[in-house]
């Protein structure tokens, strides 16, 4: 089993730890004592941040500020393949960890680097999603004119992470290793990217994505009877004419005005409110046994905790324990890690110490120094 060196925390650093963990990794991540990673003390909306970010994650508590701590930390580098961080620009140098330094401790080392942005003029600005969703235009396609908006999740950390994993696990496929840096800018500018290419062939503004409809006529909101929004995406011609059948719209399907997507976009404001008036006869269950005949791509208006009901996404959700309470959360859809909790605050410090070498003695010593 490959060892993960996480030293990061809230959303990005902790993904990356995450994903590697739900692949069977073991992944140590390193904690300030007596504080820990930001996101143990977030409350309100961002409540479950932690217990979702890290678990299946072994919690050792160390200031690598301190001598000794540093020492420690030196030790794990050498019996681990993988670091991850995303501390602050120029942190991990300050301490004496940048990767170059930790290539001199251990050769064979892969180090991914989270940061805001990557070499260029903003290098050594620090940042976070929501303003990299705000700079790259993310934040601007997402929102309505005048109103940008953050989306629903930490969607560019996240992918970032997710970019960084990919490296990862190309340069263990190709047996190399080596420096790996992520900016959550070059992340946010690939996620844009689509907008990007649009602009430069439109050669004019583009509205908010959801201003206009999006390059489907019927690709919308419906209401049923018993008041369930109800989102149909009907995605080629063919499917449209299998759409009219199973909801009875004789009229549009007959006229041959309708019969390409780019004549149904252009008069959506005729053909959206006919479908609306015909659906709303009907209930939930009614609309969905006939989208389900048909194949026609459809999803409920759900709140993210919806889906703790949800048969689907029941299959896929995991039990995991913090602080003696069970959850269930979200992995991986192939997650290979067994036990699914999230640690507390240096749970398994004295654990590793000992398999270090540290005895007891020293061990009782270092957390009267504070340096575990």
């Amino acid at each position: 089993m490959k060892r993960v060196l996480e030293i990061g925390q809230i959303v990005a650093g902790p993904t990356a730890g995450l994903m590697l963990a739900d692949m069977g990794y073991e992944v140590i991540k390193i904690e300030k004592p007596g504080k820990g990673d930001v996101s143990r003390s977030l409350n309100g909306t961002s409540a479950g941040t932690f217990i979702y970010y890290n678990r299946d994650k072994e919690s050792v508590s160390l200031d690598i500020g301190k001598d000794e701590g540093k020492e420690i930390l030196r030790k794990l580098i050498k019996i681990s393949e993988i670091i991850i961080e995303n501390m602050a620009p120029g942190t991990m140098a300050r301490l004496g960890f940048s990767y170059e330094e930790c290539r001199k401790i251990n050769p064979n080392i892969i180090y991914l680097s989270v940061k805001g942005y990557m070499a260029g003029p903003y290098h050594n600005r620090k940042s976070l999603d929501y303003p990299i969703e705000i700079e790259s235009g993310l934040a601007y396609m997402t929102g309505i004119s005048g109103k940008p908006m953050r989306m629903g999740a930490s969607v560019v950390d996240m992918a970032a992470a997710i970019i960084g994993v990919s490296r990862i696990l190309q340069y263990i496929s190709e047996g190399t290793t080596g420096f790996i840096e992520i900016g959550l800018f070059e992340t946010a500018m690939f996620l844009a990217g689509q907008h990007i290419a649009t602009y430069q062939i439109e050669k004019k503004d583009l509205p908010p994505i959801n201003e206009k409809n999006f390059a489907w006529g019927v690709y919308d909101y419906f209401l049923s009877s018993d008041n369930k929004k109800i989102f149909i995406a009907v995605a080629t011609d063919a499917q449209w004419k299998d759409f009219c059948t199973a909801f009875d719209l004789k009229s549009l399907k007959e006229n041959k005005n309708f019969d390409d997507n780019a004549a149904r976009y252009d008069n959506r404001d005729i053909i959206i409110p006919e479908i609306q008036r015909n659906l709303i006869s009907l209930d939930f269950n009614a609309i969905r046994q006939k989208l389900d005949t048909y194949n026609i791509s459809y999803g409920v208006l759900n709140r993210p905790w919806d889906l703790l009901n949800d048969p689907q996404a029941q299959e896929y959700l995991l039990d995991t324990e913090y602080m003696d309470n069970r959850y269930k959360i979200p992995g991986l859809p192939f997650a290979e890690a067994k036990h699914h909790s999230a640690p507390t605050l240096g749970k398994d410090t004295e654990a590793v110490l000992s398999g270090l070498g540290y005895a007891g003695d020293e061990i009782k010593k270092l957390k009267e120094e504070m340096v575990i």
